[in-house]
């Protein structure tokens, strides 16, 4: 893509985390940890659904695409903040800038699809059990996932597209560790109010449309739990859903908090804050909260490390 009207502009300069000079060495080697935590974690969760039959099910197959989309989206910022904190070269050319924005706003989009389809997947397991295996056949959740990947790949596609027809002129300091589209728009010498209200209305489809299903789908959950007189059958339905509203919580917290609770300190600093929880911690807790709350993983993971060390 050729930009024309951009050519004072042929960088950015990112600020990184609010953090001084000497306490970088401190942050790094834990944010390394972190990022490769979620690398293997998630990559371990892929593995485990392609190697057992068992979790050949809709909400492994949504879970594994999950898990990808969280490799994938925590690996489109981290890798670059790591790098700026160990060598100090904190630029980062204007294409890269927009290439990181696009892939940011594609995968966060596409991680809220998947937790709604996840959370319509639990509510007809536990309100229509008898008409699960009809209702969620294979063709239904290909389609799903791929309804999910072509409005997340509209989604920052019109962002990016709104962002290329902006004028840079002067100022090129971007007050993130990333590429964030709110922050780029401050930048701009030129009108943004339809990039503003792009990113709001998009922003009400795919963050506040799927939250509000999500909602619904849980209501109806709990609804049916009510009717149902076995405690036993109560708790098995509840840790079927124990983990996804994990997850959901982790992420939509997240995103909300950046919203509804003031702070202190700086707006600049709390977006840094905010986006360190969805970009850095909440992909790598998912694999440990699947993990550790389901039985079928951990019996898989069981049967795959016998394999490994018990097959010679």
């Amino acid at each position: 893509m050729v930009i024309n009207n951009q050519s004072s502009i042929s960088e950015f300069l990112l600020l990184g985390l609010p953090i001084g000079p000497e306490q970088q060495a401190a942050f790094f080697p834990l944010f390394l940890i972190m990022y490769l935590t979620t690398v293997l974690g998630n990559l371990l969760i892929i593995l485990l659904i392609r190697l057992d039959s068992r979790l050949h099910t809709p909400m492994y197959f949504f879970l594994g695409h999950l898990a990808f989309t969280d490799v994938s989206f925590s690996s489109v910022t981290v890798p670059k903040m790591l790098m700026d904190m160990r060598t100090n070269l904190t630029s980062i050319p204007f294409a890269g800038c927009i290439s990181q924005m696009y892939f940011f706003i594609f995968f966060t989009d596409l991680d809220s699809f998947l937790i709604t389809s996840m959370a319509y997947d639990r509510y007809v397991a536990i309100c229509h059990p008898l008409h699960y295996t009809t209702i969620m056949r294979e063709e239904l959740c290909i389609l799903l996932v791929a309804i999910s990947w072509v409005l997340s790949c509209a989604s920052s596609l019109s962002h990016t597209l709104l962002l290329t027809r902006l004028s840079f002129c002067a100022a090129n300091t971007v007050p993130h560790f990333f590429c964030d589209l709110a922050a780029l728009l401050k930048l701009s010498c030129s009108d943004i109010f339809l990039n503003e209200l792009v990113m709001f209305t998009i922003g009400v489809v795919v963050i506040t449309l799927p939250f509000m299903c999500i909602l619904v789908s849980y209501g109806y959950i709990g609804a049916t739990l009510l009717r149902v007189p076995s405690a036993k059958k109560v708790c098995k339905a509840l840790s079927t859903c124990g983990s996804h509203l994990s997850v959901v919580s982790l992420y939509y917290g997240a995103i909300f908090g950046q919203y509804l609770f003031p702070t202190v300190s700086s707006s600049a600093n709390k977006d840094i804050i905010v986006a360190i929880m969805y970009t850095v911690v909440t992909p790598m807790l998912n694999p440990f909260i699947y993990s550790l709350r389901n039985r079928d993983m951990k019996e898989a993971l069981a049967k795959c490390l016998n394999r490994v060390f018990f097959s010679q």
